[in-house]
Parts: structure tokens; sequence; C-alpha cells
């Protein structure tokens, strides 16, 4: 093996590159500079210079969501590395393989409260998946290749890897060499399902007559879509996808359901209350989806696959829990119910599927919105979403920030492919839209790329319109806005009696157009419903541009369906006045 004097910071480098990084997202300072100046004396890595480090690593985070691979970060010590934590736990919440390689005082200082010092090991521990202090030179490389093993294998994480500024030394140098696998004793993820498990589940599907397919974001991590629609094409079960398993499934085919949960279908929220069996797959169970646990199809069996032995029987007792990755436990189980084919009987479930179709007719979402005028005669937020569906003919990459626009997009955006919709699920991360829509876009320079915002998330990392203009990244920012904390509003208005405690700015928000203006980007504003569509098509037709498109909605509009907290999933607010139970 042909080996090369190379100081920590060298090694680092080359490291990433041996690894296969071909870009970073980060921000310089004092502790990681001689990083910074290694990555100066090299080409093979890329660097994006952000303008905050939560920024750089929900950059990250969208750059591994869409492309399926590690995304990496450089951060400084102290305020850099604290600066990160959102974004790392983001990432954790939302099981996304990201590597936060933090600056840190030299290692005589620390404990000391020297110069921007920050235990960051510590501080990052809950919401990582394993951290690194680097404490040798020469131990670079072999943290290097576990820190990626770590972050990309079972359920995938962030990892953080900690250097003391004095590993990174130039005047250190050593033998390198990479090593070319891992072997970490205590680390062996179960990939493959217990034979006698995946007979099991085999067997309650071919004897269940109201089956329904839970799917979550495990099969998206784990690239198992195409195994999912051959198990719905076998057994054409419907399919529900939670909000971070969007695209897992085709949302145009005629076995899907539409979201389930807190702000899921009508037709899906009773399909899993009143199911026989439930297959979950990357899925966790968690409160957005079963609301109240107690309540949660009682009268189903529940199969459970996860790569996480954690996640099984954690909220919802599993009836048949498989541990083992979503792709290959799927493939195990296609080829079991292929052995009994036999005894398939597809025309079992047809009263099931007609049920299912009843409902979706009775109270399904309103899928041609754009075509009517409203009776408040203003923009309704779901007409932004089908609008921008309808121009981008379903095949953007949608990045979202959280609040009601995020709802509003997973319910009335058809995403037919995986790795398309890009939000944060498990943290409800307000910022991240902007930031990760800048990694979707450097990884798939020519593709169609679309925020969909509110004029409260934006303005959390809207200083990214500096980087954007830095990288020509022709991102279109779609704004929903509605001048107040929608959510918040929302809550207030049915739990608060209309108490809109600090949730309205009308009076103190900026003109959109003219701060994109001052960024170097096009803004455009849209306040009357005849202009939406004229709007729309001018925003992406500036192919070579950032464009912010301002679109003013109605300030009153819900998200609806609603499950009543404390309740069971068949317990919906279905508009204003309209609830299931009463």
């Amino acid at each position: 093996m042909n080996k090369d004097k190379l100081s920590g910071a060298d090694a680092l480098m080359r490291a990433l590159q041996d690894e296969g990084i071909d870009i970073v997202f980060g921000y310089p300072g004092g502790a990681n500079l001689h990083i910074y100046d290694a990555l100066f004396n090299q080409q093979a890595v890329q660097h994006v210079l952000v303008r905050h480090e939560q920024g750089a690593v929900h950059a990250a985070d969208g750059y591994a969501r869409s492309t399926g691979k590690p995304g990496v970060v450089f951060v400084t010590s102290g305020p850099g590395a604290t600066n990160a934590i959102t974004g790392l736990a983001t990432a954790h919440m939302d099981s996304t393989p990201v590597i936060v390689i933090s600056g840190q005082v030299k290692a005589h200082l620390i404990g000391t409260d020297s110069f921007q010092e920050t235990d960051m090991i510590g501080v990052s521990r809950p919401i990582v998946k394993h951290s690194f202090l680097v404490q040798r030179a020469e131990d670079i490389p072999m943290i290097i290749k576990k820190a990626f093993h770590i972050a990309t294998t079972g359920r995938p994480g962030p990892v953080v890897i900690d250097v003391p500024k004095n590993v990174s030394d130039p005047d250190y140098k050593f033998d390198y060499s990479y090593p070319k696998d891992v072997d970490i004793r205590s680390y062996k993820p179960m990939e493959e399902g217990h034979s006698g498990q995946i007979r099991k589940a085999a067997k309650l599907l071919l004897a269940s007559a109201r089956p329904v397919i839970y799917a979550g974001g495990g099969v998206i991590q784990n690239d198992a879509s195409k195994e999912l629609i051959e198990l719905v094409n076998l057994l054409n079960i419907p399919v529900t996808n939670t909000l971070m398993g969007l695209g897992a499934y085709p949302a145009t085919d005629k076995n899907f359901l539409g979201m389930l949960g807190m702000h899921g279908t009508y037709e899906a929220n009773m399909a899993m209350h009143n199911c026989d069996l439930i297959l979950a797959v990357g899925a966790r169970f968690d409160d957005r989806i079963t609301n109240d646990p107690a309540k949660f199809a009682l009268n189903a069996k529940k199969i459970h696959i996860d790569i996480d032995p954690a996640s099984l029987s954690k909220i919802i007792k599993a009836d048949v829990p498989i541990v083992g990755s979503a792709k290959i436990c799927l493939y195990q189980l296609i080829k079991e119910l292929k052995k009994k084919i036999s005894k398939l009987d597809k025309e079992k479930i047809n009263p099931w599927l007609q049920q299912i179709a009843s409902w979706r007719k009775l109270h399904g979402l309103n899928h041609n919105l754009l075509e009517t005028t409203s009776s408040t005669k203003k923009i309704l937020p779901q007409q932004v979403i089908q609008s921008l569906y309808k121009e981008t003919n379903g095949k953007a990459y949608i990045t979202s920030d959280v609040g009601q626009h995020q709802m509003f997009a997973a319910q009335y955006y058809f995403f037919d492919k995986p790795r398309q919709w890009i939000n944060s699920g498990g943290l409800g991360t307000m910022g991240f839209g902007l930031p990760a829509a800048m990694g979707v876009q450097l990884a798939f320079p020519k593709a169609t790329v679309a925020c969909i915002t509110g004029e409260g998330s934006i303005q959390m990392c809207i200083q990214e319109l500096s980087t954007c203009l830095q990288y020509d990244l022709p991102i279109k920012i779609i704004n929903v806005n509605n001048s107040s904390l929608g959510m918040v509003k929302q809550w207030q208005d049915m739990q608060y009696e209309g108490r809109l405690s600090q949730s309205t700015y009308e009076d103190s928000l900026p003109d959109f157009v003219k701060l994109a203006e001052s960024y170097g980007h096009i803004g455009i504003k849209v306040e009357e419903p005849e202009e939406l569509k004229i709007a729309m098509k001018e925003c992406f037709n500036l192919k070579n541009k950032l464009v912010f498109l301002d679109v003013i909605v109605d300030r009153d509009e819900h998200v609806y369906p609603m499950l009543e907290a404390g309740m069971s999933m068949e317990d919906m607010w279905l508009d204003k006045k309209t609830k299931t139970w009463e």
C-alpha cells in the first residue's frame, strides 16, 4: 500500500476523498483553520460556505436525503459547534447520515474554559448516533472510516468528530493509509429478518381481509420502494405513508391512501382505525400517527419491520416484530408469499377496498381547488400547492419548512418517487427548508428544486440567500404568507378561544420582494387569486435564477383533517365546525 506522510488536517481531507466525499458544507474559525488550510491545498472536495452553521447541517441533511449519500459539515469550536446542534437534532430525529467535523481547542486547553471552548461531545451526546474525540493524528483515518460506517448503516444517523487544533497541526506528519474495511464488535446491525417471523407475517397477510401497509421514512432510507411496490402489486393492499415516508410509494397510484396521522387524509386514518392487519415498515408509530396509543387500531394484528430493535413494541405492541432492513425483509416476505401464491385470494379484500373508496368519496381531499374561487375571494394555501404541482408536473424536488404550509404540501403535492420530499418530520425545525434546498440543488444542479416555506420559517435561515447567490443556486422559494405563525394560530383558534398570543406580526414583516432583490435574486408578490397561475409560471420560467415567490394567502385557513388529541384515529376535525365524533 502506498503511504504518504500527511498532517492530521491533510489526512482528514484525504480520508474524506477516500470515502468518496466530493462536497462539504461549513464555516471556518480559529479551531479548524488547519483543516481549512488543508482544504485549500486540494481540489477534489468542494466546500460550500454557508452563512450560519445551522444552515450548514441542514444543507448537508438535504444533500443526504436527496442522494442517499452522507452529508459532511465543518464547524469551528464554541459557538460554531453549538450552532450546529439544531441541525444535528433534526438529522437524528429523521435518521439522516450526517457527519459533523467540529474544531476544538488544543487538547491541553480542554477543561480550562479557554476561548471558544465547548464540550461538543457532551453537548451533542443525546442527539447523535455516535461521537469521536480525536486524540492522535494517526487515528484520523480509522475514525473517519468508523464514523461513515456508523452513520450510514443500521438506522442511519448523525455522527460528530471533534478535532482538537493540535491534532490537525501541519508540522506533525505521519504515514497515512486508509483502512479498506471496519469491524466494530459492539455494532452489528441486523439486516436479514428472522425466517420464522417472516413466515408468520406472510401467514397473517394471506389471512387478512382488511389489511393496510403503513410505510415510513425507513423505506426511503433503505431504498426499499421497489420492493414495497412489488409487494403491493402482489397482494393489492392499500398503502399509507407517514410524513417522512411520502414518495416511498407512488402517490398517484390507486392503492395509495395519502398520508396518515395528525393531518392525514380521512380515508387513511379511517383505514388504520378499522383494519384487521397493519404491516408497518420503517415507521415508528410515533404520537403524530397513533394519537392515543391505547385507542389505536384495537382490532388489528401488527407486523412491524424495523432495522432498529429499540423501535419495535416501543409504543404499539407488535404481534410479529421483525428486526432487519426494509429492503431485505420485504424481499424475504415477497419470496415467502410467492411460495404460497395458491392461497392468495385477492377478491377477499374487495369489500375493504370499496369501503375505503366510499370514505374517500365522503371526506377525501379536494384536489381541484385550483379551478374554484374561495368564498373569501382570497388565495387558499392549498391552491398554492396545487399550482406548484401543476407547474412542475410533480417532478420537482420539494423541500419544506415547518407549519401549515408543510402539511398542505404533504396533502396536496403528489410525490411519486422517493427522495423527492425533503422536510423536518421528527424535530419539526423551522428554518430547515432553504438550506436543505441548497443541499439538494448542489447535489442535482440541473433539477428543479422548490422550497415551500412560510413568512415565519423563512426568516430563521434567510441569510442563506447570500449562499445561494455565491453558488448560483436557482432555487424557487414559494412563500405561503399568512402573516402569522399559522400552525400556532390554528391551535390558538381551536383550543384557546382565539386568543392569539404572540402568533401574529403583520405590521413588522419585511417586503420580501425587496429583500430577495437586495440579495441579488428575483422577487415576485402575488395577492390576487387570478394572478397565481401566471406568477407560478413566471417563477419557473426563470430557469437560472433564484426566485422568491411571495404569495399572500387567506390567513384564517386551517389544515384539515386534524385528529382530536387524546382520542382515536377516527376522531377528526373535518373543518372548523365538523367533528366526526359528534
